[in-house]
């Protein structure tokens, strides 16, 4: 019976207290991205386009939640929400530059179709992935929230990407957090050729809704007129009270996933029962039979339509290829580029003049200085709040920022990473802790396929610190105890930091803070609590990308960090007729190439140590650049120092058996020997 009665709204127009004009500019607004599709598609057959990826069908669950938002609120669309752009007043030529990767694109020509982003517009776009802008969503919410700006935000997903685990991450912290999200699901049937009976077993996707304790509706998305009310009201309502509403959209995709694979899969007849539905001629029929539209006025629409599509076509591909320019590209990988540019090889001392602090509390002092520094940052973490976090990082400071800051989650990694990249699209900063650095795999989308890619792709910053508790030794086994940073060193993007010091610690904590780049920053468990030092007291940063001298020597170097940097010391103390450089890279991307090469130039031998594997790890990346660079000067072959290619081991025999701290002693007297 509930199924018939949103059939039947399909094609059963109300207009409530509409005007005749705004019905009109409705109708305009719909047909707009109509008429840009069969453009699109006319293009496709003539080889002027190489893909694209059909709306047709589905135009009024775009375009009538784009008309119901309001023009400062962010629309998060995705591949077949072409109205979305066009309600927004996104110029159309520069939509056809994206779509044809030309540099006046969005993306300088770097992706395709709507993967971009622009904040004039309040747009935020898709990655392939489909589910992860949810959590995106989530952060842009929590923004609005924490600043009780009275805002909704609006994220659209397929039936499709309700299976994915990042959808029950995002609508489960939505929820729990009181977020002032819409998320519209377009339930078109099929994702790509699979129906959702093979999808999921509920009837409605507004089922799931109720698990996570959250309001749903469910719409006829083929009625223009009905997705403008239920959008606005829902939209009105969450302003006024902030929480997230699940709004499923029953429609249909008249044209295949993308145009290559055609709808073979799908039975004529339920073809032919759609296309009655069609969005577009349903509403203007509507429009003329209740003398609202006139032939005249409809014929004239269509035509200055069709004139603005054909001038922003010759306007678009009248551009210019786009030039590779090796520089432009590497520049804008990162919103802060690195540039070292020649220093000499000054040595770097501590803090000697500092507060003696554990490395653990050097890295809460941080915190603390950069929360009371920039009080749009917030922090986010599994029991980071009244617990303190697993290894009490974050203790005490929900009670001087409060829980709107410090911020417990639920146990979901990938939302959260979204949530990050929403606030910094919103204009705020973050951390997300991971309880243990080996629990990132299950961010690994958000970090190497969201926060690294954004400012390359559209020039969004992600201002995001993620918190990387690593390292073995103390006997946790394979999944508290890995070395994973080589997984986020061939990201580019991304920067990576690892501290070996209590002052380092802090310095480059609160410099991760200030960078409006993602950041990786990886804390040794192990040092947490045995290393001490002198730490400058108030905030302050170490720039992120140089290397330290920590010894100076003419008989080789020694490039490590982390934990590494101790075991390089241990090892030099009981060997004090070797004279070595000890780099310790302190940034691992990008790594300071400069400091290690001069030293290596000058010694003529060079060890790279790290508790990473030796197989695939940042020490063959390094090894490779000094024999490219400086192959005439050595005097033996550059050494690698790392664990045995084994997951860690429980049991300390085994666990000291795979660290390299007992090899590192051999390898070295040999080198200095060789």
């Amino acid at each position: 019976m509930f199924l018939e009665t949103i059939e039947k709204k399909q094609i059963a127009f109300d207009r409530k207290k509409l005007t005749d004009a705004e019905l009109l500019s409705i109708y305009e607004q719909l047909l707009r991205p109509r008429l840009i599709e069969e453009k699109m598609l006319s293009m496709l057959r003539q080889g002027r386009i190489s893909k694209w990826f059909s709306g047709i069908g589905q135009e009024a669950v775009a375009v009538g939640s784009a008309l119901a938002m309001e023009a400062d609120e962010y629309l998060l669309p995705m591949h077949r929400n072409l109205g979305t752009f066009t309600a927004r007043g996104v110029p159309m030529a520069r939509l056809f530059s994206q779509f044809k990767g030309f540099a006046n694109g969005f993306t300088k020509g770097r992706d395709r179709s709507f993967h971009f982003g622009t904040q004039e517009y309040k747009m935020v776009g898709m990655i392939s992935h489909l589910g992860p802008q949810l959590g995106v969503a989530d952060g842009i919410a929590l923004a609005h929230k924490l600043r009780n700006e009275h805002k909704c935000t609006l994220v659209f997903t397929g039936d499709g990407a309700t299976s994915e685990g990042d959808f029950h991450e995002s609508v489960n912290v939505a929820a729990v957090w009181d977020l002032p999200v819409i998320i519209v699901v377009e339930n078109n049937g099929y994702g790509l050729s699979t129906p959702s009976s093979e999808q999921f077993k509920c009837r409605y996707i507004s089922d799931k809704a109720l698990g996570y304790g959250m309001e749903s509706r469910v719409v006829a998305g083929n009625n223009i007129l009905e997705v403008v009310h239920t959008i606005r009201e829902a939209a009105e309502s969450i302003r006024r009270r902030p929480r997230p509403i699940l709004v499923e959209c029953m429609t249909f995709r008249m044209r295949g996933h993308e145009e290559a694979s055609g709808t073979k899969y799908v039975p004529k007849e339920l073809l032919a029962e759609w296309e009655k539905k069609d969005p577009v001629s349903n509403y203007e029929s509507w429009l003329v039979s209740q003398g609202i539209l006139s032939e005249t006025v409809k014929d004239a629409t269509r035509n200055a339509i069709k004139n603005e599509i054909a001038h922003a076509v010759e306007t678009a591909f009248a551009e210019e290829p786009v030039k590779a320019e090796l520089e432009v590209e590497l520049n804008d990988v990162y919103a802060k580029p690195i540039v070292l540019g020649d220093r000499s090889p000054m040595m770097v001392e501590p803090a000697v003049d500092g507060k003696e602090m554990r490395f653990i509390d050097a890295i809460t002092d941080g915190l603390r200085e950069s929360m009371r520094r920039n009080d749009n940052l917030v922090l986010m973490g599994q029991d980071i709040a009244e617990y303190g976090g697993a290894f009490k990082v974050t203790d005490g400071l929900m009670a001087e920022f409060g829980k709107d800051r410090v911020r417990n989650t639920p146990l979901c990694e990938s939302a959260i990473l979204g949530a990050g990249l929403g606030l910094s699209i919103n204009g705020m900063k973050s951390m997300v802790e991971m309880q243990f650095a080996d629990f990132v795999s299950e961010g690994m989308t958000q970090i190497c396929n969201n926060l690294a890619k954004t400012h390359w792709r559209w020039g969004q910053n992600a201002d995001v610190v993620v918190r990387m508790p690593t390292g073995a030794g103390s006997g946790a086994g394979p999944f508290h105890s890995q070395s994973n940073e080589a997984w986020f060193f061939k990201t580019p993007g991304l920067k990576v930091v690892y501290p070996s010091s209590p002052n380092d610690a802090k310095g480059l904590l609160c410099a991760a803070f200030e960078d409006p780049d993602p950041v990786m920053y990886f804390e040794h468990k192990n040092l947490y609590r045995s290393l001490h030092g002198p730490v400058r007291e108030g905030w302050f940063t170490l720039p992120i990308g140089e290397a330290a001298l920590l010894r100076e020597g003419t008989d080789l170097t020694i490039i490590t960090y982390g934990m590494g940097v101790h075991w390089a010391i241990e090892a030099l103390n009981a060997e004090p007729g070797i004279k070595a450089d000890l780099i310790d890279l302190r940034t691992l991307l990008p790594w300071d190439k400069e400091r290690v090469l001069e030293s290596v130039r000058r010694t003529g031998k060079a060890l790279v140590l790290h508790e990473d594997t030796l197989t695939g790890g940042i020490g063959g990346e390094i090894s490779a650049t000094i024999m490219e660079e400086c192959f005439t000067c050595l005097e033996a072959p550059v050494v690698r120092v790392a664990s045995i290619d084994t997951p860690v081991p429980f049991a300390q025999a085994l666990e000291e058996q795979f660290l390299p701290k007992a090899r590192l002693k051999v390898a070295l007297a040999k080198l200095a020997a060789y």
